[in-house]
């Protein structure tokens, strides 16, 4: 029986069987990686990868793709975490000694980014990230500062991850066919975070990009004196989408130093 794709999962189901040889060449499996794929849909991915991996893990909120994918596959194969994958605690998967969570799905477009802040918080424990996402969700992660596309999601993701996209993938090679591009992205995880608390960091990014078109010193009144943003190595007339990384750090260390 034909699975009709649900607009409320956000399902868009990748079928274009030279796309999905690409996405699984530039993930480059292993038969004893730790895997954990994020909503499997119609299992095009789950199989190609299962060729090589002994045993993985995914994560699907629809109950009438758990119940398919949980007859297709025997447990000892396949591990199906019938669950919200924004709810879903990542570190609770079982991973060899000396190895790392690889994470890898063509994700629901519609929780892209909250995704995304959630997975964050496990990145000591992952080894990679290969995600399909839409074209211009991709394109804000990698952005550069002075780019217009660098922003919020750009710098607290770039404090956590090394970032690129692999390549395009057009509308047509989904059923249904979304509406835009989408691109793989491939995340691996910095080793050592420059020190910062996050929450300090997220509060300053989030204020510094609420008002980009304002310059930095506008955007931060009341959180900063124009003397403490020339102390963290910012220049005051900047404007927000030109400050690098290492800038915001710099702004949140001085509101909450770390040890």
């Amino acid at each position: 029986m034909k699975h009709i794709a649900r607009k409320r999962f956000g399902q868009n189901f990748l079928q274009d069987d030279h796309v999905l040889g690409h996405i699984i060449e530039s993930i480059n499996p292993q038969a004893n990686d730790a895997m954990v794929e994020i909503g499997p849909g119609l299992a095009a991915m789950t199989d190609l990868l299962l060729r090589s991996v002994k045993h993985m893990h995914v994560v699907e909120l629809d109950r009438d793709l758990v119940a398919r994918l949980e007859k297709q596959y025997p447990r000892e194969k396949l591990t199906v975490n019938s669950c919200d994958a924004l709810k879903f605690d990542f570190g609770s998967i079982p991973v060899p000694e000396g190895q790392k969570l690889r994470v890898v799905g063509n994700l629901p477009y519609n929780i892209s980014s909250p995704l995304l802040f959630h997975l964050a918080q496990y990145a000591p424990q992952v080894q990679d990230q290969h995600f399909m996402l839409q074209k211009e969700v991709v394109e804000r992660m990698v952005a550069e500062p002075g780019s217009k596309a660098y922003g919020r999601l750009s710098v607290m993701l770039q404090w956590r991850y090394h970032m690129s996209l692999l390549f395009i993938v057009p509308p047509e090679a989904f059923d249904p066919p979304p509406k835009v591009d989408s691109a793989i992205v491939r995340m691996i995880p910095v080793a050592n975070p420059l020190p910062c608390d996050e929450a300090t960091l997220e509060a300053v990014v989030q204020k510094a990009f609420s008002q980009r078109r304002k310059v930095i010193r506008n955007c931060l009144s009341g959180m900063f004196t124009e003397e403490q943003i020339i102390a963290a190595g910012v220049t005051p007339t900047d404007r927000p989408e030109t400050v690098p990384l290492e800038g915001y750090v710099a702004l949140a260390n001085l509101l909450k130093p770390v040890a």
